[in-house]
Protein backbone atom coordinates (compact mmCIF):
# COMPACT_ATOMS: atom_id res chain seq x y z
CA UNK A 1 0.00 0.00 0.00
CA UNK A 2 1.05 3.48 -0.39
CA UNK A 3 0.86 6.24 1.94
CA UNK A 4 -1.05 9.97 0.14
CA UNK A 5 -3.33 12.69 0.91
CA UNK A 6 -7.05 12.02 0.78
CA UNK A 7 -7.73 14.68 -1.91
CA UNK A 8 -11.07 16.71 -2.78
CA UNK A 9 -13.68 15.25 -4.44
CA UNK A 10 -13.54 17.99 -6.93
CA UNK A 11 -9.97 16.85 -7.98
CA UNK A 12 -7.74 19.67 -6.15
CA UNK A 13 -5.61 18.96 -3.64
CA UNK A 14 -6.48 18.67 0.04
CA UNK A 15 -5.45 21.43 2.59
CA UNK A 16 -1.88 20.96 3.93
CA UNK A 17 -3.19 19.80 7.40
CA UNK A 18 -5.29 16.87 5.95
CA UNK A 19 -3.47 13.72 7.76
CA UNK A 20 -1.84 11.18 5.24
CA UNK A 21 -4.27 7.91 5.20
CA UNK A 22 -3.66 4.29 3.38
CA UNK A 23 -4.51 3.92 -0.05
CA UNK A 24 -5.68 0.54 -1.24
CA UNK A 25 -6.52 -0.36 -5.05
CA UNK A 26 -9.86 1.09 -6.20
CA UNK A 27 -11.50 -1.65 -6.95
CA UNK A 28 -10.75 -5.07 -6.26
CA UNK A 29 -11.64 -8.26 -7.61
CA UNK A 30 -13.98 -8.97 -4.92
CA UNK A 31 -15.83 -5.40 -5.75
CA UNK A 32 -15.77 -6.66 -9.65
CA UNK A 33 -17.61 -9.80 -8.36
CA UNK A 34 -20.15 -8.05 -6.52
CA UNK A 35 -20.59 -6.14 -9.41
CA UNK A 36 -20.56 -2.58 -8.10
CA UNK A 37 -21.08 -0.34 -10.93
CA UNK A 38 -19.62 3.04 -11.33
CA UNK A 39 -21.17 4.30 -14.25
CA UNK A 40 -25.07 5.71 -15.03
CA UNK A 41 -25.65 6.81 -11.68
CA UNK A 42 -25.95 10.68 -10.05
CA UNK A 43 -22.68 12.05 -8.96
CA UNK A 44 -21.79 11.66 -5.73
CA UNK A 45 -21.22 14.10 -3.03
CA UNK A 46 -18.46 16.23 -3.16
CA UNK A 47 -16.82 16.91 0.26
CA UNK A 48 -13.12 16.89 1.91
CA UNK A 49 -12.46 14.61 4.47
CA UNK A 50 -10.63 16.01 6.95
CA UNK A 51 -10.81 13.36 10.27
CA UNK A 52 -8.01 11.01 11.03
CA UNK A 53 -9.64 8.09 10.94
CA UNK A 54 -10.55 6.89 7.21
CA UNK A 55 -13.86 5.61 7.91
CA UNK A 56 -15.08 8.30 10.58
CA UNK A 57 -14.05 11.51 7.86
CA UNK A 58 -16.20 9.39 5.18
CA UNK A 59 -18.65 8.76 7.37
CA UNK A 60 -19.21 12.11 8.30
CA UNK A 61 -18.84 13.36 4.79
CA UNK A 62 -21.53 10.94 4.03
CA UNK A 63 -24.15 12.40 6.71
CA UNK A 64 -23.15 16.20 5.75
CA UNK A 65 -23.99 14.59 2.11
CA UNK A 66 -27.47 13.58 3.46
CA UNK A 67 -28.47 16.77 5.50
CA UNK A 68 -27.78 19.13 2.26
CA UNK A 69 -29.09 16.99 -0.11
CA UNK A 70 -26.15 16.00 -2.30
CA UNK A 71 -27.50 12.01 -1.44
CA UNK A 72 -30.46 12.22 -2.88
CA UNK A 73 -33.43 10.14 -1.30
CA UNK A 74 -34.00 7.09 -3.73
CA UNK A 75 -31.15 7.30 -5.42
CA UNK A 76 -28.77 4.16 -5.27
CA UNK A 77 -24.85 4.80 -5.23
CA UNK A 78 -21.59 2.48 -5.73
CA UNK A 79 -18.78 1.94 -3.17
CA UNK A 80 -16.04 2.08 -5.43
CA UNK A 81 -17.43 5.48 -7.18
CA UNK A 82 -17.92 7.16 -3.98
CA UNK A 83 -14.20 6.27 -3.28
CA UNK A 84 -13.51 7.17 -6.57
CA UNK A 85 -14.46 11.11 -5.32
CA UNK A 86 -13.06 10.98 -2.35
CA UNK A 87 -10.05 9.70 -3.33
CA UNK A 88 -9.73 6.74 -0.89
CA UNK A 89 -10.86 2.98 -1.59
CA UNK A 90 -14.14 1.49 -1.95
CA UNK A 91 -13.37 -0.24 1.37
CA UNK A 92 -13.79 2.80 4.26
CA UNK A 93 -17.21 3.68 2.08
CA UNK A 94 -18.93 0.62 2.19
CA UNK A 95 -18.13 0.41 5.97
CA UNK A 96 -19.25 3.79 6.23
CA UNK A 97 -22.09 3.13 4.07
CA UNK A 98 -22.67 0.05 6.40
CA UNK A 99 -22.99 1.81 9.55
CA UNK A 100 -25.51 4.28 7.72
CA UNK A 101 -27.60 1.35 6.27
CA UNK A 102 -27.53 0.41 10.83
CA UNK A 103 -29.00 4.03 11.17
CA UNK A 104 -31.79 3.46 8.76
CA UNK A 105 -30.26 6.52 6.01
CA UNK A 106 -29.58 3.97 3.48
CA UNK A 107 -30.32 0.38 2.49
CA UNK A 108 -28.18 -2.17 1.10
CA UNK A 109 -29.43 -3.29 -3.03
CA UNK A 110 -27.14 -6.30 -3.49
CA UNK A 111 -24.99 -6.35 -6.59
CA UNK A 112 -25.08 -2.21 -6.57
CA UNK A 113 -24.44 -0.44 -3.93
CA UNK A 114 -26.89 1.75 -1.41
CA UNK A 115 -29.69 3.46 -1.77
CA UNK A 116 -30.79 6.41 0.05
CA UNK A 117 -34.08 6.26 1.90
CA UNK A 118 -37.15 7.87 1.16
CA UNK A 119 -39.29 9.57 3.70
CA UNK A 120 -42.32 11.22 4.12
CA UNK A 121 -43.85 13.91 6.22
CA UNK A 122 -45.59 11.13 8.49
CA UNK A 123 -42.22 9.71 9.51
CA UNK A 124 -41.04 12.78 10.34
CA UNK A 125 -44.14 13.50 12.36
CA UNK A 126 -43.66 10.55 14.06
CA UNK A 127 -39.29 11.36 14.75
CA UNK A 128 -40.37 14.68 16.26
CA UNK A 129 -43.29 13.54 18.65
CA UNK A 130 -40.78 10.81 20.29
CA UNK A 131 -38.19 13.57 20.35
CA UNK A 132 -40.66 15.75 22.41
CA UNK A 133 -42.00 12.62 25.10
CA UNK A 134 -38.14 12.60 25.78
CA UNK A 135 -36.60 16.28 25.60
CA UNK A 136 -39.81 18.04 26.52
CA UNK A 137 -39.61 16.86 30.14
CA UNK A 138 -36.42 16.43 30.76
CA UNK A 139 -36.02 20.19 29.56
CA UNK A 140 -39.01 21.61 31.97
CA UNK A 141 -37.09 19.54 34.71
CA UNK A 142 -33.50 21.12 34.12
CA UNK A 143 -35.20 24.61 33.70
CA UNK A 144 -36.25 24.12 37.78
CA UNK A 145 -32.95 23.16 39.07
CA UNK A 146 -30.14 24.01 36.70
CA UNK A 147 -28.73 27.54 37.93
CA UNK A 148 -28.63 30.45 35.08
CA UNK A 149 -24.88 30.28 35.34
CA UNK A 150 -24.64 26.68 33.27
CA UNK A 151 -27.08 28.16 30.55
CA UNK A 152 -25.08 30.62 30.04
CA UNK A 153 -21.94 28.80 29.03
CA UNK A 154 -24.04 26.88 26.26
CA UNK A 155 -24.65 30.16 24.93
CA UNK A 156 -21.60 29.67 22.28
CA UNK A 157 -23.56 26.31 20.75
CA UNK A 158 -26.62 28.27 20.35
CA UNK A 159 -24.87 30.95 18.53
CA UNK A 160 -23.06 28.66 16.58
CA UNK A 161 -26.38 27.54 15.17
CA UNK A 162 -27.63 30.84 14.48
CA UNK A 163 -24.04 31.40 12.30
CA UNK A 164 -24.45 28.20 10.53
CA UNK A 165 -28.40 29.09 9.59
CA UNK A 166 -27.11 32.47 8.54
CA UNK A 167 -25.03 31.26 6.22
CA UNK A 168 -27.28 28.69 4.78
CA UNK A 169 -24.89 25.85 5.70
CA UNK A 170 -26.95 23.07 6.37
CA UNK A 171 -24.83 20.15 7.55
CA UNK A 172 -22.88 22.64 9.55
CA UNK A 173 -26.27 23.29 10.97
CA UNK A 174 -27.45 20.14 11.63
CA UNK A 175 -23.87 19.57 13.67
CA UNK A 176 -24.31 22.77 15.72
CA UNK A 177 -28.21 21.77 16.44
CA UNK A 178 -27.06 18.44 17.44
CA UNK A 179 -25.08 19.32 20.01
CA UNK A 180 -26.59 22.66 21.28
CA UNK A 181 -29.32 19.99 22.51
CA UNK A 182 -26.74 17.34 23.21
CA UNK A 183 -25.20 20.01 26.12
CA UNK A 184 -28.78 21.05 26.81
CA UNK A 185 -29.56 17.00 27.75
CA UNK A 186 -26.17 16.29 28.88
CA UNK A 187 -27.14 18.46 32.21
CA UNK A 188 -29.78 15.96 33.37
CA UNK A 189 -26.69 13.62 33.91
CA UNK A 190 -28.29 10.71 31.62
CA UNK A 191 -25.67 9.16 28.97
CA UNK A 192 -28.44 6.79 28.14
CA UNK A 193 -30.88 9.26 27.27
CA UNK A 194 -28.62 11.42 25.33
CA UNK A 195 -27.57 8.79 23.02
CA UNK A 196 -31.06 7.56 22.49
CA UNK A 197 -32.29 11.32 21.75
CA UNK A 198 -28.69 12.51 19.76
CA UNK A 199 -30.31 8.98 17.50
CA UNK A 200 -33.77 11.00 16.91
CA UNK A 201 -32.02 13.59 15.96
CA UNK A 202 -29.68 12.74 13.67
CA UNK A 203 -32.32 10.88 11.68
CA UNK A 204 -34.86 13.53 11.88
CA UNK A 205 -32.39 15.73 10.03
CA UNK A 206 -32.13 13.51 6.89
CA UNK A 207 -34.19 15.52 4.26
CA UNK A 208 -38.16 14.23 2.94
CA UNK A 209 -38.52 12.90 -0.37
CA UNK A 210 -40.74 15.88 -1.38
CA UNK A 211 -38.67 18.45 -0.26
CA UNK A 212 -34.49 17.46 0.06
CA UNK A 213 -33.32 20.58 0.89
CA UNK A 214 -34.99 22.67 4.12
CA UNK A 215 -35.11 26.25 3.62
CA UNK A 216 -32.66 29.07 5.10
CA UNK A 217 -35.53 30.68 6.34
CA UNK A 218 -36.68 27.92 8.38
CA UNK A 219 -32.84 26.95 9.69
CA UNK A 220 -33.05 30.95 10.79
CA UNK A 221 -36.30 30.61 12.65
CA UNK A 222 -35.05 27.05 14.49
CA UNK A 223 -31.67 29.07 15.55
CA UNK A 224 -33.45 32.12 17.18
CA UNK A 225 -35.36 29.47 19.14
CA UNK A 226 -32.49 28.33 20.51
CA UNK A 227 -31.40 32.03 21.60
CA UNK A 228 -34.73 32.48 22.96
CA UNK A 229 -34.77 29.39 24.65
CA UNK A 230 -31.26 30.40 26.79
CA UNK A 231 -32.83 33.75 27.60
CA UNK A 232 -35.70 32.38 29.50
CA UNK A 233 -33.70 29.64 30.98
CA UNK A 234 -31.30 32.01 32.17
CA UNK A 235 -34.25 34.45 33.34
CA UNK A 236 -35.52 31.06 34.95
CA UNK A 237 -39.24 32.02 33.47
CA UNK A 238 -40.61 28.58 32.94
CA UNK A 239 -43.84 29.70 31.67
CA UNK A 240 -41.67 31.00 28.76
CA UNK A 241 -39.14 27.98 28.70
CA UNK A 242 -42.59 25.71 28.37
CA UNK A 243 -43.90 27.43 25.38
CA UNK A 244 -40.62 27.74 23.49
CA UNK A 245 -39.93 23.91 24.42
CA UNK A 246 -43.44 22.68 23.04
CA UNK A 247 -43.17 25.02 19.96
CA UNK A 248 -39.82 24.44 18.95
CA UNK A 249 -40.99 20.05 18.50
CA UNK A 250 -44.12 21.44 17.57
CA UNK A 251 -42.21 23.10 14.24
CA UNK A 252 -40.41 20.05 13.54
CA UNK A 253 -43.03 18.13 12.24
CA UNK A 254 -43.51 20.66 9.61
Amino acid sequence: MEQGRVREAYGTAAPATVPAVVRVPEQTRGEQARGEHTHSEPPAPRAVVQRHSVRGQILEALRAALVDGRLAPGQVYSAPALGARFGVSATPVREAMQQLAIEGAVEVVPNRGFRVSERGPRELAELAEVRALIEVPVMLRLARTVPPGAWCALRPLAEATVAAAAVGDRAGYAESDRAFHGAVLALCGNEQLVQVADDLHRRSQWPLESNPVTRRADLLADAAEHTALLDALIAQDLAVVQSLVQEHFTGAEG
